[in-house]
């Protein structure tokens, strides 16, 4: 018979609802199978969207502003419909069985859409490499296709990662130090299926045939999904302790507007608060008061009456969110700069010489694969070099902060898109030197010249994605960990959609009364490099901003009670700002 302490102290348990063993269960051994899925989930992803406006203006024949919008729409409810399925998760099903049912949904759209792309009557027909205009049915089956994988992506966005991070127990110190590399690796295994994507699937897609480039990643994510449940004995599941966490977050401001007139007591401690027996008994996390919204503490001031106040640990809570939200703010615009890799970046590298020897041509959309090899290449040298070079220096078990890391890929992202912007003008010089005027006309300046901006993008991204992810799923309330990850999700969404929206007003101002757009159809014709040095103005700005907002941020502080005395979570108070 088991010792108790052979069960994991955070009160995980199996799929039957019995304590798990922390020797044979969780750990990097569970979060494998996790990360296969996730690898080949990520290669059916970024095999349709690296490659999607490109297959609109070929196949589909739509202008150029149509399809970029058209592809950033389709992301941004990639990335948007996380919000529905964490709440699901969060309040409802928990995040095995909503990821179990949003799969199904997955695959089926991948389904759907090899289906669009392969029978004859569901396709544009072609001949000679041209293809006719698509029928209204054609286009509305492709684009049910899509929005159906959206959907399903709802559901498995947001829960497989925070599911992979339940696998590590916090109140295990050996545990807790191996879940500080998690999201780094976690995020390896997601560049790894992009970078099958961006080499392999591309070129599949545009030299042999579109319905292989999609059948492939449809058979791996089926693949996938049976190494997933393989590996069922191994997780851990995290036993939700709130009922409606949302509901009791949305509390919060609620009694603080019902309690605006009276004044706040001087000491946080004569707020309202359960003592620590209650803590220890309901397994659940306490959070410190922190002085900042004080407007929220309102919640809290004891009264007389019937109505039972919020709790210090619930109004924490509420600051947790606001505060996240500022930080997903400045997140947007990042996200917009995010967007240009599968649409205007792959625009412009069509009209570029990419000839590699006398015969083979690489696809304008492969060059994206250098963002992820770059990724791939440098998390396990941040991870292994960086991380234990500034441990030494700073103490801190990260190495640096999570905003500092976010900042710092927020700053090479600019250098990116200025470097993006340089190679605009010095395309535009050469288009005006040799008189180039034709949408198709090829200008004499290899692809390679993008490299350096879709490098910088990787590099950023190792800092500022994989940052943002840990951010928000490290600083969420306890219970709303599914729903604090889809900030991460929901900003990239959002940053698509601001993106699709600025694309579209920039050509409809800059053309109008005739004008030249800036993004027309014809890019040898247009002035891309305005456009890139507007996103630049408004990087740079963006940058203040967060920092402003990083400044004023107090990192959670979380207690709990752990074999009869108080001890507080390392893993929550290492970031807390001078």
């Amino acid at each position: 018979m088991e010792a108790n302490n052979d069960y994991t102290q955070d009160g995980t348990v199996d799929l039957r609802g019995q304590p798990v063993l922390a020797y044979r269960t969780g750990k990097w051994k569970a979060c494998s199978y996790l990360a296969g899925y996730e690898a080949f989930e990520r290669m059916a992803f970024y095999g349709i969207a690296s490659n999607l406006v490109v297959y609109l203006t070929t196949q589909l024949h739509e202008d150029t502003v149509s399809s970029v919008r058209n592809v950033n729409n389709w992301s941004g409810s990639v990335w948007i419909t996380p919000l529905l399925g964490a709440y699901v998760a969060d309040t409802y099903l928990g995040r095995f069985w909503t990821f179990t049912i949003s799969s199904l949904i997955y695959v089926m759209g991948m389904v759907l859409l090899t289906m669009a792309v392969s029978i004859k009557y569901l396709k544009p027909s072609c001949e000679n490499g041209v293809c006719n205009k698509a029928t209204t049915s054609q286009v509305a089956f492709f684009y049910a296709s899509l929005y159906i994988i959206a959907i399903g992506s709802g559901g498995t966005k947001p829960n497989i990662s925070t599911f992979g991070a339940d696998q590590f127990d916090d109140f295990n110190p050996h545990e807790k130090k191996l879940k500080v590399s998690f999201f780094n690796w976690w995020m390896f295994s997601t560049f790894a299926g992009a970078l099958l994507a961006t080499l392999g699937l591309v070129y599949i897609q545009e030299n042999m045939s579109w319905g292989l480039g999609y059948g492939i990643p449809t058979v791996g994510l089926i693949f996938s999904l049976v190494i997933f449940y393989i590996g069922t004995p191994t997780y851990r599941h995290k036993v939700r302790k709130s009922q409606h966490p949302a509901t009791d977050l949305l509390r919060v401001p609620i009694v603080a507007f019902a309690n605006r007139r009276i004044e706040l007591p001087n000491d946080p401690s004569q707020l309202h608060e359960l003592d620590m027996q209650y803590y220890f008994t309901t397994g659940k996390r306490q959070v410190h008061h922190t002085p900042v919204f004080r407007f929220l503490d309102k919640a809290a001031i004891k009264r007389d009456n019937d109505r039972l106040p919020c709790t210090v640990t619930q109004v924490e809570g509420a600051k947790l969110i606001t505060g996240m939200a500022m930080i997903w703010l400045v997140n947007l615009i990042p996200s917009t700069i995010w967007a240009q890799i599968n649409t205007l970046f792959v625009k412009q590298g069509t009209t570029l010489d990419r000839r590699l020897g006398s015969t083979f041509q690489i696809p304008a959309a492969s060059l994206g694969s250098f963002v992820t090899l770059t990724m791939l290449l440098s998390v396990p040298m941040y991870d292994r070099y960086f991380v234990p070079f500034m441990r030494k220096k700073t103490r801190n078990p990260r190495g640096i902060t999570l905003l500092q890391r976010i900042g710092t890929g927020f700053l090479i992202q600019i250098l990116a898109i200025g470097f993006a912007y340089a190679m605009e003008m010095r395309r535009m010089h050469i288009i005006k030197m040799r008189h180039i005027n034709g949408p198709k006309e090829i200008v004499p300046m290899t692809i390679f010249c993008l490299l350096p901006q879709y490098v910088l993008l990787g590099v950023a991204d190792v800092f500022n994605a994989i940052g943002l992810l840990e951010f928000f799923y490290d600083q969420s309330p306890e219970d709303m960990q599914s729903l604090g990850t889809t900030f991460f999700t929901s900003g990239i969404g959002l940053g698509n959609f601001l993106n699709s929206f600025l694309v579209t007003m920039v050509d409809k101002i800059t053309g109008n009364n005739g004008g030249k757009s800036w993004i027309g159809d014809n890019i040898n014709d247009s002035h891309l490099d305005y456009y890139y040095g507007f996103l630049l103005v408004m990087s740079a700005l963006n940058l203040g901003i967060f920092l402003w907002a990083s400044n004023r941020y107090i990192y959670k502080r979380e207690s709990t009670e752990m074999k009869d005395e108080f001890a507080e979570l390392e893993g929550k108070t290492i970031d807390l700002l001078p």
